[in-house]
């Protein structure tokens, strides 16, 4: 069914609410696996409709977040989705302690019920009050930024829209441009310090709830974080200080070369002296050769794309009343059908889109006759289907960028590195806010200052007020929405670097190893499932030394 077809009602949360009490109660008295199994599979079924219209409702409230009725539905949403929290937890427990569990695994899988257990630690009753006011904390913060009304040209844009101008190759456009994006950001500061600030106390006052000292254990736990924790993430963010901070700075260095600059300040992100390359068509025709692309992919992508596109499951054009950002999700009713939100703003991002948010869309589309519970993988995972998908799709490159597809290539591979310090950052500096959750604002953003001469030593704020004083994270919406969610993307880099090395010696191999990553799906744990695909483990010392070698001498470095 297209989207614009899906009809939408408002999910009733009471009457879930007393269907789960007599599922949990049917559980507990359940006489054989098999009669477990079809109760499991009920739930399922109830949880669906509620869940495919909160998803209705998130994607049309982002697509115009000046729609009042939907804005009134998410508050609802917003309000009500914590209220299932407990009864959701009984029945998890009922599931979790059934006595036949041997016949459950085989159905489901042995991270169905490690997933059980962090979710039932994760919750008590008395944190139903805090948890709406997170979400509506999470609500409050991605309005404020996307109500930015910033005049351009007499032009009212917001911050998506002011990319094409922030990259542009034109070194005082970019100044210029970034001069009125954080002034805006700058115009609001206190505001966000103000909700981060409450969004921080609220996530600890959680924590304290279930007998944690601070936020970190509850916000693995709720990352479903089944197979590793902060000890093995730090070894990777100091391999990352030790092998990827000095590459990244010799790609910036070079990078000021190709520019013929004397110095590299923040308003100079764009890697070609007359501009990034972008795509020479437009939204419709970069959707075209993406369809095209996929076609000839294989055949498990030509038709992943053609169901998107004949069912209407994208919405990337920029609007100004549209909210920042991209994503994937999925519609459980519509046979888990994935959808794609996304912001085209006339960059290399229209691209990215394509690539990035369909190689999520596409380990959905391959594994949505799952089980649900077998589709619960780890954003470490998640993040290595979307970011590889950049990879393997280089070789349609030319379809979008033309006698730029080198520049492209090469801007993304030097991208692709230069970012993974920027996550570790992003990553250590929550750790540090969460493990002292009274520092004050001021102090958090001097500990993000302190940070960036670690991770990103060359970068040079001049006398930018809203930089220099320690606030480019306060636009990262995953610090507020999504703790500790950000090293997945540094996490799932690696592996994708990976595989571009592997499909430069053999693309067929490298390809085989994806597709079969995908659709092991959640079967097994992270640190288990990725040698099954041929991949390395990024926990350990040295982890990063063989693709750092090998990207090196790619890049000439």
């Amino acid at each position: 069914m297209k989207f614009s077809q899906m009809p939408y009602e408002r999910a009733d949360f009471e009457a879930l609410k007393s269907e789960m009490i007599k599922f949990t109660e049917e559980m507990k008295n359940a006489k054989s696996g098999e009669e477990a199994f079809e109760i499991n599979e009920k739930v399922t079924k109830a949880y669906a409709h509620l869940s495919t219209m909160r998803t209705i409702c998130h994607i049309r409230h982002d697509i115009d977040t000046s729609d009042k009725f939907y804005e009134e539905e998410q508050a609802y949403y917003d309000e009500m989705g914590p209220t299932l929290a407990e009864v959701n937890v009984a029945y998890k427990k009922a599931f979790f302690e059934c006595p036949y569990r041997d016949f459950l695994v085989e159905k489901y899988g042995p991270v169905t019920f490690k997933n059980m257990e962090l979710e039932m630690r994760s919750f008590t009753p008395e944190m139903v009050p805090l948890m709406q006011e997170e979400n509506a904390l999470r609500t409050e913060y991605s309005k404020l930024i996307a109500s930015a009304k910033i005049d351009w040209e007499g032009e009212e844009l917001n911050l998506s829209l002011m990319t094409k101008y922030t990259t542009d190759k034109d070194r005082e456009v970019r100044k210029k441009a970034y001069a009125k994006t954080t002034g805006f950001l700058l115009s609001i500061q206190d505001k966000l310090d103000d909700i981060y600030d409450k969004l921080v106390k609220n996530r600890t006052a959680q924590a304290r709830l279930l007998g944690h000292d601070t936020y970190t254990a509850l916000g693995y736990d709720r990352m479903g974080r089944n197979d590793y924790g902060p000890e093995e993430v730090k070894i990777f963010r100091e391999e990352v200080k030790k092998k990827i901070v000095p590459l990244a700075t010799k790609i910036n260095e070079r990078r000021r070369e190709r520019l013929g600059l004397d110095h590299l300040y923040y308003y100079d992100p764009i890697n070609f002296k007359d501009g990034d390359p972008r795509p020479t068509g437009t939204p419709e025709e970069i959707l075209a050769a993406g369809q095209k692309m996929y076609a000839e992919l294989s055949p498990e992508t030509k038709e992943f794309f053609d169901f998107m596109t004949e069912n209407e499951l994208f919405d990337v054009l920029g609007r100004k009343t549209k909210r920042a950002g991209g994503y994937m999700t999925s519609l459980p009713e519509y046979d888990y059908a994935p959808f794609i939100f996304a912001n085209f703003n006339g960059t290399q991002h229209d691209v990215e889109v394509i690539t990035h948010e369909a190689g999520h869309a596409f380990q959905g589309y391959v594994t949505r006759k799952n089980y649900p519970e077998l589709n619960e993988i780890g954003m470490e995972t998640a993040e290595i289907h979307s970011m590889s998908m950049e990879f393997f799709t280089e070789p349609w490159m030319k379809d979008f960028f033309g006698d730029r597809c080198d520049d492209y290539l090469l801007s993304h591979l030097e991208g692709a590195i230069t970012f993974i310090p920027y996550g570790c950052m992003v990553d250590e500096f929550q750790h540090i806010v969460y493990e002292n959750p009274d520092l004050t604002p001021e102090e958090r953003r001097a500990e993000w200052l302190k940070l960036e001469k670690e991770y990103r030593p060359s970068l040079d704020f001049a006398d930018n007020e809203f930089y220099g004083n320690g606030g480019w994270w306060q636009r990262q919406p995953h610090i507020y929405a999504s703790p500790f969610y950000y090293i997945d993307y540094c996490l799932a880099q690696t592996v994708a670097l990976e595989y571009k090395a592997w499909m430069d010696e053999d693309y067929k191999a490298a390809w085989e190893s994806y597709l079969k990553l995908c659709k092991l799906s959640a079967s097994d744990f992270y640190s288990k499932m990725l040698p099954q695909a041929g991949l390395r483990v990024p926990f350990e010392k040295g982890c990063l030394d063989k693709t750092v070698e090998v990207i090196s001498k790619k890049l000439g470095l």
